[in-house]
């Protein structure tokens, strides 16, 4: 846990979630990891810009 920062998923919920809709476990495996880094990086820097930290 790191205060005012997402650093990942639970990623036993979202695979729960995947087999709960039906994707296949090998795309949640190939997919999932990819997934998570995009929106972790995204939803860090809107926290940052809405904090007014913005890093660029």
């Amino acid at each position: 846990m790191l205060p005012g920062a997402v650093i990942g998923w639970d990623m036993s919920a979202a695979l729960a979630l995947g087999d709960a809709l039906g994707v296949p476990p090998l795309a949640m495996a190939e997919l999932l990891p990819v997934i998570e880094a995009v929106m972790v990086a995204k939803l860090n820097e809107q926290m940052e810009v809405s904090h007014g930290r913005e890093t660029r």
